[in-house]
């Protein structure tokens, strides 16, 4: 069975920042949409890459030896084990992840009040 998924009407479902919600799956990935606003632990995904494709906003990617700034039309792809830190600080950021199933968005850093599994929309 095809999925059409139309971004816009999902993002309406939901206000919340920096708590993915499954929008659809492929293969072993989960496509996932989240809004950022402000900053986020430095933590790293020991096992999985993390892709980060923004779609409004703008998106500072912190590394521990540089940082990435991303623009509406622009993708990161974290590779396993970088730590990273994302950063909204111009205001929200909706954003389309694609990770590896049950990925946590802390990946392997310490729980915090950021620290949330994805939720499927239904």
């Amino acid at each position: 069975m095809t999925l059409k998924v139309n971004l816009d009407a999902q993002f309406a479902r939901f206000s919340e920042t920096w708590s993915p919600k499954i929008i659809a799956n492929l293969d072993d990935y989960e496509i996932k949409l989240t809004r950022l606003k402000g900053d986020f632990p430095w933590h790293a995904h020991g096992n999985a890459d993390e892709m980060f494709f923004i779609l409004e906003g703008r998106l500072r990617m912190e590394f521990r030896d540089r940082v990435e700034l991303i623009a509406p039309g622009e993708l990161i792809v974290i590779p396993k084990g970088v730590e990273h830190r994302p950063i909204a600080d111009e205001g929200e950021v909706k954003v389309l992840l694609i990770e590896h199933k049950d990925v946590v968005n802390t990946g392997d850093g310490p729980a915090s009040i950021r620290t949330k599994a994805a939720e499927k929309l239904s």
